[in-house]
């Protein structure tokens, strides 16, 4: 294993419709933030790395070029990664290789979107190869509602109490995002709201969905030796990482169990030396673009049995004042750049155990993980984050 990483900043932008800034302005106002947090200046990292949806989301392409000057990279070396969904888990995961090998020891990691410049749906619509998936996928939606029902028939849950938990989520999660003031979706919403909103595509309904959100993230990685030359104190340490990916074809793996999650999962837990996530963990940022999506992940990541998710939810074990809180910024169910979003579980999770996650910390959290997905259904990847080495 390499040298120990923390995350010692994190700048985020105010997540939304962002019709007031230039998207170059909107990276800068993220990086800026975290420069003004943590006293640092440009000149003190070694790299930087990047990343976005594909670039025709907002149709500009090759952006770390573009935004070089905007993430004040010049004359560093930078780096860019694409991995659709997951893509912000992955510049996190970057940046700490980066610096676990030895070769840097400050890294500014940064992540952005601005979703309402270009047209997601057929970015997420074409993203798909023509052939065999195209015609039936129609969007990340399609994938979701299909796989929502292999799950529930898999399982043998009954169709009415699965309902219930995703529209429990919807309501907890959008009660959460008001304590968040980077949060894009600010609005109350009840069970019945949920239920009755209008179907997407069967059983997916609007408010189980996230918005199109523009937005950046940037998060500063460093060294143990820049931690203790720096003196800080307040940081959170990268305990474990996991990245898993599958086939490409929706229909080559088993969508009711995401096989790369329960690796991702795994390989993050041996890492930080986890036998029991759901009684070790004090809070997770779950990657959740639709909240049907989320209690599958609770079973991938071992929170819970498999099929067990939906009575766990309704019970109020995952939330806020639950047994182990998920998504207390309101998650990527209220707020979706979608190449930060990743990287803003991250950012979320770092800032619960340093202790400076204001109107939504989770009191005594110590340790938090996060996680994101990506590609056609197929990439996972985690990383959890404690407040001591």
């Amino acid at each position: 294993m390499g040298r120990p990483v923390a995350i010692i900043g994190v700048g985020q932008t105010n997540h939304g419709r962002r019709m007031d800034v230039c998207y170059p302005d909107l990276v800068r106002e993220a990086v800026v933030r975290v420069y003004e947090e943590t006293g640092l200046n440009p000149d003190d990292i070694d790299g930087v790395v990047s990343g976005t949806m594909p670039s025709m989301m907002e149709g500009v392409a090759l952006t770390h070029f573009y935004f070089a000057d905007a993430m004040k990279a010049g004359g560093k070396p930078i780096l860019k990664t694409e991995t659709c969904g997951s893509t912000g888990v992955s510049i996190a995961h970057t940046a700490y290789y980066w610096i676990s090998s030895g070769m840097a020891d400050l890294i500014l990691a940064v992540g952005h979107e601005k979703m309402n410049e270009g047209d997601s749906q057929a970015t997420m619509t074409t993203v798909a190869e023509p052939f065999y998936q195209r015609y039936f996928i129609a969007g990340a939606p399609g994938v979701f509602s299909m796989q929502s029902q292999m799950w529930s028939v898999r399982y043998g849950l009954e169709e009415e109490k699965v309902r219930d938990a995703a529209a429990f989520i919807s309501v907890t999660h959008h009660d959460s995002a008001f304590d968040n003031p980077y949060a894009h979706i600010k609005m109350q919403v009840t069970m019945e709201d949920v239920k009755t909103s209008r179907v997407i595509t069967y059983p997916v309904r609007l408010l189980d969905v996230c918005p199109n959100s523009d937005g950046a993230c940037a998060v500063l990685f460093a060294s143990d030796k820049m931690v203790k030359k720096l003196g800080l104190d307040k940081v959170a340490w990268v305990k474990g990482v996991g990245y898993r990916g599958e086939e490409y074809y929706f229909g080559d793996s088993d969508k009711a169990v995401w096989q790369s999650a329960v690796e991702a999962a795994r390989q993050a837990y041996d890492m930080a030396g986890i036998k029991d996530p759901r009684k070790e963990l004090d809070v997770a940022e779950v990657y959740n673009p639709f909240t049907f999506q989320e209690m599958m992940f609770y079973e991938c990541f071992g929170f819970c049995g498999l099929g067990e998710a939906p009575d766990l939810v309704l019970k109020g074990t995952f939330a806020r004042n639950g047994e182990l809180p998920c998504d207390p910024s309101g998650g990527t169910l209220c707020t979706n750049p979608i190449g930060a979003t990743g990287l803003i579980r991250t950012a979320e999770a770092a800032l619960q155990v340093m202790g400076k996650a204001g109107d939504h910390q989770i009191p005594g959290a110590k340790t938090a993980l996060s996680h994101a997905m990506g590609g056609v259904d197929q990439f996972n990847g985690i990383m959890i984050v404690g407040s001591e080495l």
